[in-house]
């Protein structure tokens, strides 16, 4: 997706939308966003921005050319882990009036306590997305100088392949992170995962807790060994969702989990 030359050439006369993740889950890829939507709107094909990771405090696809924006709001949008609820956003009536349609048709629409939740928790989003970025930075920043990592994936590093582009649309670079230990050892990712304290084994991410997850084994499970490897997904691959909690405290307790 890094390559817009690449997304051209699987366009053809059935493609109706072309659906994006950005920042992408759990290798933190970034899609230019308006590039893409030049494509799909020179072809006649909708636009669709998982915006999930980056919410609208770090990130508007509306205002770079999307069509429609997903969000999972029981992530960061309600943001203390205690919902589950999904957002489509759009500008433009008629997708509108046709996503409508579709709600009313099978009743896809959220309870009132969900909706309250939300709408309590949006009311925080700006504060708890400047100090989730600020502990994230310091977080990618002691876990890339850890003699025993080897590799951290996000997008605020200048040597992020996609570091440009995420300057350019995003506010902030996130509070999604993820590391690699050297060896690349299965046990060895388990083992640190298995001796944090303060941050809690989970799949979701966003809340006010910190999280950490292993997609090998947890989100991306289902995808074959092979599959997975080629787009970074090995054993050692631990991904976080920072919170907002001290972030020494948090930095602590990575520093003793790994060892």
């Amino acid at each position: 997706m890094q390559n817009i030359k690449s997304v051209e050439f699987l366009i053809n006369k059935n493609t109706k939308l072309i659906w994006v993740e950005t920042p992408t889950n759990p290798m933190m890829n970034i899609i230019d966003i308006e590039k893409l939507s030049n494509l799909t709107k020179n072809n006649s094909i909708l636009l669709a921005v998982d915006n999930t990771f980056a919410t609208p405090f770090l990130q508007q696809p509306l205002n770079l050319g999307a069509d429609i924006v997903m969000h999972s709001a029981t992530k960061y949008l309600a943001g203390h882990s205690d919902l589950v609820l999904g957002a489509l956003v759009t500008s433009n009536k008629d997708i509108a009036d046709q996503l409508y349609f579709i709600q009313n048709a099978s009743g896809a629409i959220c309870g009132p306590m969900d909706s309250f939740l939300t709408l309590r928790g949006i009311k925080t989003l700006h504060v708890r997305m400047a100090r989730h970025c600020e502990n994230a930075k310091k977080i990618a920043l002691f876990l890339e100088s850890h003699q025993k990592i080897e590799k951290v994936f996000w997008p605020g590093f200048k040597n992020h392949p996609n570091h440009k582009i995420a300057k350019s649309q995003m506010n902030d670079f996130g509070a999604m992170i993820s590391f690699t230990t050297k060896g690349n050892d299965y046990k060895d990712a388990m083992r640190i995962i298995e001796n944090l304290k303060i941050f809690t084994l989970a799949e979701s991410l966003g809340g006010v807790e910190s999280l950490a997850g292993h997609p090998a084994s947890m989100t991306h499970a289902s995808i074959p060994k092979k599959e997975r490897e080629l787009s970074g997904v090995v054993d050692s691959l631990i991904r976080l969702s920072i919170g907002i909690e001290d972030v020494e405290d948090l930095i602590e307790d990575l520093s003793q989990a790994i060892g």
